[in-house]
């Protein structure tokens, strides 16, 4: 563990006086836990998450104001964008309940107005939503000062770069990217890595006034609620990680940390396409075949050359890959995926497809529109751009990342790796490599920074409840198991289910949830339920 600011504990003494003039010492109480220092209280103000519809007067905002840098707590400060659900029964009310969505970079202000969570927690409790420092209304971390200029760098990158020249281009406009960072993000920039997140955490918590915390977070919010369980573990009541990172792993080595999340993508897409197979068509619209054979001989195609579509739109290696991650994180998108496969495969099967040449007689025309989705790549944060600036973005995803996760300093490691991932996971392996050499050269790297790197172990009072899906993508379903483990006190609850994250996707769990929060009821571990909902339901 890197050093962590903690305050000492006072001890008194205390002496009596006896009948004459003889004094005794009389034994001191046993020490306590200590005095929280106080701090502001947070001074909400009424507020309407959508502004387009009627106001429903149960939402509060806020912006609260943390130290940028602990060790000096009086100096400069952060703004920290909150919004609350007040709890509809207050005199049942048991506190907050903090929400996080992961990213990282992701906004969580809005997440006050989720519905995952039953009506009996919405009774007893506060949703908490906010934005982490350097994310979205929480003084956004910006690396830019115009989209324009942006844009000049990132339209330079390819995110699956396969040739020479794309991995030059890739690494170099990377190079440029970091180095606009280092001109323009300010000194918020050295102070984004979690432990500075789980601080800001802690004096929310008091600042509500609530004695314990009530936690759940999704995705890279689960090193946020793991790190607190560390940090501060006597200050936990309820606390749920759901679609887990591997804490220890992802603080220690980054680049085998990004290895195994492109292995769990890979397990994902395979049960994906088994699942799609044993639905056939049309419940999957890919179903017919081997879905394998057909899903590799698309990919193996862009690999060489992107396929141009009648109206000139091209699909190419990054936007397909793009897509079919973004689509393997919710099972909504997974019919609507196949749809899109099928279609492409039908274009790559069509005469000239294989010099890049699409002629509009030779497909059908629905099956164009259905390929052009693959056209589009997904941005690779979970961001809520705010256009107030000229710069509509906000660079937390990275500030984060490099902060947190060790990498080598030189980006051009990266190529090897790629070559050498993209063996054991043919589709996301050069995919996951390519995230890496931002982090070789930014200007407040992990190696420089201040981080929580462990003991994960400490006991909480009650034990942490802990969710993972067998199949998810990006946060491997390994990591929800070495999750449980690490943490001194922890229930793992599976799903079997093709998804990112599972708290309200499933009525079962969805009990469970509700009897942790309200009544600090860990849940029966080895469970294995099931979700609501299938990604091919029967077809009517």
């Amino acid at each position: 563990m890197s050093r962590i600011t903690s305050a000492a504990l006072a001890v008194t003494s205390a002496l009596a006086l006896v009948a004459g003039s003889a004094a005794a010492a009389v034994a001191a109480p046993a020490p306590g836990p200590a005095a929280e220092a106080k701090v502001a209280p947070v001074d909400w103000k009424p507020c309407n998450p959508d502004p387009t519809q009627p106001d429903p007067k149960i939402y509060d905002c806020a912006v609260y104001q943390v130290p940028l840098d602990y060790d000096h707590p009086n100096g400069e400060t952060v703004g920290i964008a909150m919004m609350r659900r007040r709890a509809s029964d207050p005199a049942k009310r048991i506190g907050s309940l903090f929400l996080n969505p992961g990213g990282p970079g992701g906004s969580g202000y809005l997440w006050a107005t989720t519905t995952r969570f039953g009506k009996d927690v919405q009774d007893r409790f506060d949703l908490v939503g906010f934005d982490p420092r350097g994310v979205a209304r929480s003084n956004p971390l910006k690396c830019f000062t115009t989209d324009e200029e942006a844009a000049a760098v990132n339209d330079r990158m390819t995110g699956v770069p396969v040739t020479r020249a794309e991995i030059a281009r890739t690494i170099d406009a990377t190079e440029d990217y970091t180095d606009a960072c280092s001109r323009n993000a300010g000194p918020l920039i050295e102070y984004m890595s979690t432990i500075n997140v789980v601080r800001d955490l802690d004096r929310m918590r008091r600042a509500v006034g609530d004695a314990k915390l009530n936690f759940a977070g999704f995705s890279y919010g689960t090193l946020i609620g793991a790190t607190y369980a560390g940090m501060y573990p006597d200050k936990v009541r309820t606390l749920i990680v759901d679609g887990n990172v591997d804490p220890n792993l992802r603080m220690h080595n980054g680049v085998e940390y990004d290895r195994q999340r492109a292995t769990g993508f890979e397990v994902s897409l395979a049960e994906y396409l088994k699942r799609c197979q044993a639905a056939g068509a049309p419940r999957c619209a890919f179903g017919d075949g081997d879905t394998r054979t057909k899903f590799d001989t698309v990919r193996d195609h862009l690999r060489t050359s992107p396929v141009t579509l009648p109206d000139g739109t091209q699909v190419t290696l990054s936007s397909f890959t793009s897509q079919v991650a973004n689509a393997l994180y919710s099972q909504s998108r997974q019919a609507p995926l196949a749809k899109s496969l099928q279609a492409l495969y039908s274009v790559i099967q069509a005469p000239a497809a294989a010099q890049g040449l699409v002629a509009p007689a030779t497909v059908d025309p629905a099956a164009v529109e259905d390929a052009k989705v693959l056209a589009t790549t997904v941005p690779n944060a979970l961001r809520e751009a705010l256009p107030e600036t000229p710069y509509s973005a906000d660079d937390s995803y990275y500030g984060v990342n490099c902060q947190d996760k060790p990498y080598p300093s030189d980006p051009w490691s990266f190529v090897n790796v790629a070559k050498k991932w993209e063996k054991e996971s043919p589709t996301f392996g050069r995919y996951q490599a390519f995230d890496g050499p931002t982090c070789s050269t930014w200007p407040a790297p992990a190696r420089d920074a201040e981080r929580f790197t462990g003991p994960w172990g400490k006991k909480t009072a009650t034990p942490v409840m802990v969710v993972g899906n067998l199949y998810d993508p990006a946060t491997n379903y390994i990591f929800s198991q070495r999750m449980q483990r690490q943490l001194g006190n922890a229930v793992l609850v599976s799903v079997d289910v093709v998804e990112h994250c599972a708290v309200g996707r499933s009525k079962e769990l969805g009990k469970l949830v509700t009897d942790y929060l309200v009544n600090q009821k860990a849940p029966a571990p080895g469970q294995l339920l099931k979700p609501d909902a299938e990604a091919f339901p029967p077809v009517a």
